[in-house]
């Protein structure tokens, strides 16, 4: 008997960094899939684009959905997050063409969660080029070329080729993961609903290349 085979499953995370559910939900994606063949990508999208007024920390709705549900799942999770007091909370077009650079320059997977960590722990303003440039520098890519091309524009409209991926797999939460393709989960999940939709992934994979089929060529 032929042994049935998978490929890699693709996960890919769709979030915003200004959403501290995001940042939380890191933690299960990996627990669930750190012994599954997966490839984990963290996609745009943008909660408030510009012109849209981003949410400020003194108002009443930011430290009262903190205390409601971001600190009690954080607490329960063990993750060190604090609502940041940068005010009004930074656009994040700049910070997702920084993402789009780090891309090309093979350090997608380290820049999302450096920045989320940036914003939710260290205080910091992602929305200013000074600090995103900082952080590609800590992941061992060129600050001052990077902040060129930011300054440039040069992945602009790469960014917005990823919004509209974004609007094509109807994105309107973040985060929002897809599993390949087809498994939707949207909100922070739990390391056994990716585990679950990872092995269902595979076990749909294995069905597949194991039906028989008839070719141009013959049976």
């Amino acid at each position: 008997m032929t042994e049935k085979t998978t490929g890699t499953i693709g996960v890919r995370v769709w979030s915003d960094y200004v959403c501290p559910f995001c940042m939380l939900a890191e933690g299960p994606l990996h627990e669930a899939t750190r012994d599954l063949d997966v490839e984990i990508e963290w996609m745009p999208f943008e909660l408030r684009p510009h012109p849209t007024p981003t949410l400020r920390p003194e108002d009443p709705y930011l430290p009262a959905i903190w205390e409601r549900a971001v600190y009690p799942m954080a607490r329960r999770m063990g993750v060190d997050i604090t609502l940041p007091t940068v005010s009004p909370q930074p656009y994040t077009r700049l910070a997702f063409e920084g993402y789009q650079y780090a891309a090309e320059h093979g350090r997608a997977a380290e820049y999302t969660p450096r920045v989320l960590r940036a914003f939710f722990q260290e205080n910091r303003d992602i929305g200013r080029t000074e600090v995103l440039a900082d952080i590609a520098s800590e992941l061992g890519l060129d600050g001052d070329d990077f902040t060129a091309a930011l300054t440039a524009g040069t992945y602009t409209a790469a960014h917005q080729d990823a919004l509209r991926t974004a609007e094509a797999f109807r994105i309107s939460v973040a985060p929002t993961i897809i599993i390949d393709g087809r498994h939707r989960i949207e909100g922070v999940p739990t390391v056994a609903q990716i585990r679950k939709a990872v092995l269902d992934a595979q076990a749909e994979q294995a069905v597949a290349g194991d039906a028989p089929a008839c070719g141009i060529d013959g049976c």
